[in-house]
């Protein structure tokens, strides 16, 4: 069973949150928080901030155990832009553009699969 969580305008950019998630896709959720506990990058919070949420999403929704989870999916797509300027030279102005990101993640239980023994005479 898939568990989702969502996190909306966060007030960072795609571009850097997608450095910190690419990290932690396909690991276990114990991997993905250590993982996240120990990174340097600002990013890591909010990521380790929707990743404690799916897991309480999967215990407490859905009573799975959170230990054999890991992150099957996990995007982060630009949310809306902030327009602002700035003041430039000879009473110019030039754009900030302050951008926001919506970040989505799935977690699923890992299966163990069995392996087939052949049969052949």
């Amino acid at each position: 069973m898939e568990v989702k969580a969502t996190a909306r305008y966060i007030r960072m950019s795609p571009r850097k949150v997608r450095l910190v998630i690419d990290l932690i896709r396909g690991l276990g959720v114990k991997e993905a928080q250590s993982q996240l506990h120990v990174m340097k990058k600002a990013a890591a919070e909010p990521v380790k901030k929707l990743l404690d949420s799916a897991l309480a999403n999967a215990s407490h929704n859905f009573d799975l155990n959170v230990d054999e989870m890991y992150v099957k999916a996990i995007t982060a797509d630009g949310g809306p832009t902030l327009g602002r300027w700035r003041a430039r030279a000879f009473g110019k102005s030039a754009p900030i553009r302050k951008r926001t990101t919506h970040i989505s993640i799935t977690l699923e239980p890992r299966v163990k699969k069995e392996r087939k023994l052949s049969t052949a005479n």
